[in-house]
């Protein structure tokens, strides 16, 4: 019987110390998620293409950038955002000059005709989904 309450006291207190960690949010994420909704989506637009990339992006989500199941796995569009920040980026700025910069790359680089993404966003589609 002493076990059993010793081993039940253990793990409550252990439960109560993992409770009381702080909780890693996906904070750097979010910034690059936020930023890029600013600057590209508008839902409320009478524009088309704009209402088409603002339904494309809610449905999306992470995979604007990613790809399957694992955050590790990045479109073209992540890929190339990954080239120019790092993943704990949280300057707002930085992150929209990133944006920026990568908006003017081809979408398919070892295609010459191939879209910017900068394009494909105007025309109301995922940056990553060439």
């Amino acid at each position: 019987m002493k076990r059993f309450v010793l081993t039940a006291a253990l793990a409550a207190l252990a439960g109560g110390l993992v409770m009381s960690l702080p909780v890693r949010t996906a904070q750097a994420t979010m910034n690059f998620k936020n930023a890029f909704e600013a600057k590209y989506v508008k839902a409320d637009s009478a524009d088309a293409a704009e209402q088409a990339l603002a339904a494309a992006v809610k449905e999306a989500k992470c995979n604007v950038c990613h790809t399957g199941t694992s955050k590790k796995m990045r479109n073209a569009y992540g890929k190339a955002l990954d080239q120019l920040l790092d993943k704990a980026e949280k300057d707002p700025v930085k992150i929209t000059e990133a944006l920026e910069k990568v908006a003017a790359e081809k979408s398919n680089p070892e295609d010459a005709n191939s879209r910017t993404f900068g394009e494909l966003l105007k025309e109301g589609k995922l940056p990553g989904a060439n």
